[in-house]
């Protein structure tokens, strides 16, 4: 069994913390960024290829303090390298220090490389390694003196599910999309809208999340070509996956106001297989209206920072708040790092969230209605 930490933006650590649980891991940790717990290989394939809201898989390798680079070397040593990395392995090392002595992230980078070869020195009895193998990115991270190693198994951040090639001028991550819909609660029995669409990253996750498609099915990760794990571990957990999609019917509305970035939401939809359960259209957000019954807004609408002037800005979030009070069983979900989005709304949140969009600082605002009592199966 291996330690395994599932990476995340921060303020979504819980989150991914439910979606391991869910998947059937007990949290052995949750700190600010991360969630740690234990697994083998076919959870190594497993995590990779189901979870939505992570950044990454990490197999952490050693924990230890370091005030000095004797002992970042040392401590690097006692692991054995060579379990993992084959001979021809590439060791990638990365880097970062936070509030700790040994402040020198290259200088950090270069010990432990020094550490890890002589530690594969030992397990292959040889003084060269061809580095033209599988790739081993190896990462040291230190935090007020203490040092954790990890090994990336991902690749590619797993917010890159293969289907968005190109996004808006304000692209929200397929990582944060999947958390604001799980955030929701939103299931297949309700219908779902975006009246702000952009690129339509929103809309295909909750596609996605309603038909119960794994989000890493179509995408390749770094462990794939590691000789630890075998070819038929990812063969066996991709049509396990396969199976576990649903054949329920999902409703969700994806609507914007500019029909460019329309057309390239319904290209990525497609690319994600997922075109036929969203129905996209070209519709400015104060044309809306529906007589549906207890409908999910989920919505990342224009900040006012990058994109749009503030009186348009916030006539689309008054909007939001008009249709709140005419639609008495809808709930309402919209991130934003607009300051004054509550006061335009006209309600104050039932419940808001820090978030993180890139750097941006969001809060993410909740309004929540009664659910429909679900009919007995």
């Amino acid at each position: 069994m291996y330690e395994l930490i599932a990476t995340s933006t921060f303020g979504l650590e819980s989150v991914v913390a439910k979606e391991l649980k869910s998947l059937g891991y007990e949290i052995l940790k949750v700190e600010n960024g991360k969630v740690v717990f234990e697994g083998d290989e076919y959870d190594i394939a497993l995590c990779n290829i189901w979870l939505r809201t992570a950044d990454r898989v990490l197999l952490k390798m050693a924990e230890f303090k370091a005030e000095s680079f004797e002992e970042l070397y040392q401590g690097t040593l006692k692991v054995n390298w060579g379990d993992l990395i084959p001979e021809n392995g590439v060791m990638h090392i990365v880097g970062k220090s936070i509030k700790s002595k040994l402040f020198s992230v290259p200088d950090c980078q270069s010990i432990v490389k020094k550490a890890v070869v002589e530690s594969m020195k030992r397990k292959y009895k040889k003084d060269w390694f061809e580095e033209n193998g599988p790739v081993y990115k190896i990462e040291v991270a230190l935090l007020k003196d203490v040092v954790t190693l990890t090994v990336d198994t991902s690749g590619p951040g797993l917010h890159k599910r293969g289907y968005r090639e190109r996004a808006g001028e304000a692209p929200l991550k397929e990582t944060l999309a999947a958390a604001l819909v799980l955030l929701s609660k939103w299931d297949n029995s309700r219908m779902l809208i975006d009246p702000c669409c952009g690129s339509g990253t929103i809309a295909i996750e909750a596609a996605l999340i309603g038909k119960n498609i794994a989000p890493g099915i179509n995408r390749n990760f770094v462990s794939e070509t590691w000789p630890q794990i075998p070819r038929r571990i990812w063969d066996e957990t991709r049509e396990y996956a396969r199976k576990k999609i649903n054949d329920k019917e999902v409703k969700i509305l994806a609507y914007d106001i500019d029909g460019r970035v329309l057309k390239t939401a319904r290209r990525n939809s497609q690319q994600a297989e997922v075109f036929e359960y969203i129905h996209f259209q070209r519709m400015p957000i104060q044309e809306f209206s529906s007589q549906k019954k207890y409908a999910c807004v989920i919505c990342n609408p224009p900040y006012g920072e990058r994109i749009g002037d503030k009186e348009s800005i916030e006539d689309i979030y008054r909007t939001m708040g008009k249709l709140y009070k005419e639609n008495d069983t809808w709930s309402f979900f919209i991130i934003t790092s607009n300051e004054n989005f509550q006061r335009n709304f006209g309600k104050k949140a039932d419940k808001n969230r820090k978030l993180y969009n890139g750097r941006i600082k969001c809060y993410y605002y909740q309004y929540f209605r009664e659910l429909p009592k679900k009919k007995k199966e």
